[in-house]
């Protein structure tokens, strides 16, 4: 029989030289894809394997093979890094193992979840009649929302679509900020709309929305109609002027969802608030706790203002599902049926943050994102493409040969962030904007500090140093 406590004592001993030494290792993956098939790709015996053992093969097969996203100088995608209190809490949800879908199968988990929601909405600052729920991340937040919309708009309409599905439903069209992110187009798709439903609006050279776009858009037609507005844009941080295009849509009886994966929690700061004034007049939000509140992945959030339009498009019945008229059932909310526990690393990270933590997250986040774009700008031949919004900035690197062309400086930019990404220090990645080739810079993570930075600047000024393009 396998001892439990020497597996996970085995498993904890890997887990904290893994993060103990995450600041002196590569945060790029330094093994090869054939390598790790290589590696992994075992007989499958018939006989069973030691669980000790399948531990610690599975550590050293795929050594090289995680990139250092847990770290602090981890800059390309809009990803986190766990909470100490939060991860510690993911453990314990593997280790309880209950399905966190009704209350009867997890009274924990349901009532856990029911105190991390309200104060989710408290710490955003939204309304606290609004309903809630945890889903695997934002792509399902916002198929989550859009379906209470869906519910909502063409329940208006008269038409039952739970019951009596799209066929022969009224059209309902979405207008978007034309930068919006993928996952809003799929889930249309899941949803039925269509990624035909979709009409991107133009925006202005800032890449926020305009009113009188939006505007001229809703006067088009009397279809129902949801507008999806962001907060904020995942390659500048653009973030619409909710003040004034909340209420232009609410006049025409639109559904109103921000797509606020990271840029919702500018709520948080006394100091950022100000770029999302307005937006608690939405209809739904759809965020991530894996961003910003540095929870372990697998964790984002929908709150929906209508419950009543929400519960009745995601509830189920059955007759054996058990039901305590007095808890929260949490499969009444949210696209699963059987879900992990995801309210506890949600609920954990905040008590170990605080109002004030949370605040002061989101402010290094923004002020050291500020400090790495202005700390590359001042290195030869880095330009500046985007000043930081929020965590978000880009910048490009020029090829400085004569008569150099505007392909000639993409294909530049490509090359040092692959070269400047292969030294180690940093991880950053590549996005085209506005016709340009340029490199993102996203601060998120609770471990980025100034130091972080000037080590990364210092790491990217000695590998534009030793590029041949560079001549002097």
């Amino acid at each position: 029989m396998t001892d439990i406590a020497e597996v996970l004592t085995r498993a904890t001993r890997h887990a904290v030289e893994f993060l103990g030494t995450l600041d002196q290792r590569p945060v790029c993956a330094t093994t090869t894809l054939s390598d790790l098939r290589y590696r992994l790709n075992v007989p499958l015996a018939n006989a069973g394997v030691d669980a000790n053992r399948v531990i610690d093969d599975l550590v050293a097969a795929t050594d090289g093979g995680h990139l250092g996203s847990a770290g602090g100088r981890f800059f390309a995608w809009v990803i986190g890094g766990a909470l100490p209190s939060a991860l510690a809490a993911d453990w314990l949800v593997s280790t309880w193992d209950n399905n966190a879908a009704l209350y009867a199968c997890g009274p924990a988990s349901a009532v856990v979840e029911e105190i991390a929601g309200c104060w989710i909405k408290d710490v955003l600052g939204l309304p606290a009649s609004a309903s809630y729920a945890f889903t695997t991340g934002c792509q399902m937040a916002h198929v989550t929302c859009l379906a209470a919309a869906r519910h909502a708009l063409l329940g208006a309409r008269g038409w039952q679509v739970e019951k009596d599905g799209l066929c022969g439903a009224p059209r309902i069209r979405v207008l978007a900020n034309e930068h919006g992110h993928g996952s809003v187009t799929r889930a249309l798709r899941l949803l039925g709309l269509g990624a035909g439903s979709l009409e991107p609006l133009l925006t202005d050279s800032d890449a926020r929305l305009a009113p009188r776009t939006l505007e001229a858009a809703l006067r088009k037609s009397a279809a129902p109609t949801i507008v999806i507005l962001n907060a904020a844009d995942l390659n500048v941080g653009a973030v619409d002027p909710f003040l004034e295009l909340i209420p232009l849509a609410k006049a025409a009886c639109a559904w109103v969802h921000v797509d606020g994966a990271f840029g919702l929690w500018a709520r948080a700061s006394a100091r950022q608030q100000h770029w999302v004034e307005g937006i608690e007049q939405a209809d739904s939000w759809a965020t991530d706790a894996h961003k910003w509140l540095n929870t372990p992945k697998d964790i984002g959030v929908a709150i929906v203002a209508d419950a009543a339009a929400h519960k009745a498009a995601m509830s189920v019945t059955a007759t054996y599902l058990s039901s305590d008229a007095d808890a929260r059932d949490q499969i009444d909310w949210t696209p699963d049926w059987t879900r992990r526990s995801r309210g506890f690393p949600v609920y954990a990270a905040l008590r170990e943050l605080g109002r004030d933590g949370v605040a002061h997250l989101i402010d290094r986040c923004c002020a050291c994102a500020a400090q790495l774009v202005a700390g590359l700008t001042e290195l030869r031949d880095v330009e500046l493409v985007a000043p930081p919004t929020l965590n978000q900035g880009l910048v490009r690197f020029l090829d400085n040969r004569p008569n150099a062309t505007s392909a000639d400086h993409d294909a530049r930019t490509n090359l040092a962030i692959e070269a400047i990404n292969r030294e180690g220090t940093a991880f950053f990645s590549g996005t085209t904007w506005q016709g340009r080739r340029a490199m993102r810079i996203s601060v998120v993570n609770w471990r980025t500090s100034s130091q972080d930075v000037e080590r990364t600047v210092k790491a990217v000024a000695k590998v534009l140093a030793s590029d041949p393009m560079t001549d002097g």
